[in-house]
C-alpha cells in the first residue's frame, strides 16, 4: 500500500474529532410530500362521550361489599406482618436495655392491628363478619398471644 493510501486510512479510523466541529452529515429534512390519510382510521369520527370517564357498573350491585373492604384487609395484613416484627425484635433484645422500648413497640403496632381488625368487624353485616373472623381471626390471637410472650 502506498504512503497516502495508509494515511487516508489512518486518519479515516483514529482521527481526533472536535466537538465543535459542523459534522459533514446533512441535518434531517423531511419529505415535501405529505402521505394521504384518507387510509388511516380517524378518531374524529368517535363520539367524545365514547371516552368519558364513567362510574363502575359493579359498583349498584349488591356484591360489591366485599370489594370495598378488601383494601382495609390488606392494610390489617401488612400491619399484621409489621407487628409480628416488632415483637420479634422485641423478643431478640429480651435480656438488653432495649427491650422496654422495643416492647412498647411491639405493644403499640400490635393495639394498632387488633383495633383495625375491631373496627373492620364492626361495620360489616354479619355474613361478611363471620367470614372475616374465620380467615382471620386465628393470626389475631396469635399476635396477641405472641405478645403476652413478652410478659413472661
Amino acid at each position: 500500500m502506498n504512503r497516502r493510501a495508509k494515511l487516508s486510512l489512518f486518519n479515516s479510523f483514529f482521527r481526533i474529532r472536535h466537538p465543535f466541529r459542523q459534522s459533514p452529515i446533512a441535518p434531517f429534512t423531511p419529505p415535501t410530500h405529505v402521505a394521504s390519510t384518507a387510509k388511516f382510521h380517524s378518531f374524529s369520527i368517535i363520539p367524545s362521550t365514547h371516552f368519558a370517564i364513567r362510574p363502575n357498573p359493579r359498583s349498584f350491585s349488591g356484591g360489591s361489599g366485599a370489594l370495598d373492604h378488601t383494601k382495609e384487609v390488606d392494610t390489617i395484613n401488612l400491619k399484621f406482618a409489621e407487628a409480628r416484627e416488632e415483637i420479634e425484635m422485641a423478643l431478640e433484645s429480651k435480656d438488653t436495655v432495649y427491650f422496654d422500648e422495643e416492647a412498647e413497640c411491639a405493644r403499640t403496632a400490635v393495639n394498632e392491628v387488633v383495633g383495625m381488625f375491631e373496627g373492620l368487624l364492626a361495620r360489616l353485616p354479619e355474613r361478611e363478619r363471620a367470614a372475616l373472623q374465620r380467615s382471620m381471626g386465628l393470626k389475631i390471637e396469635q399476635l396477641k398471644a405472641e405478645l403476652r410472650q413478652l410478659d413472661d
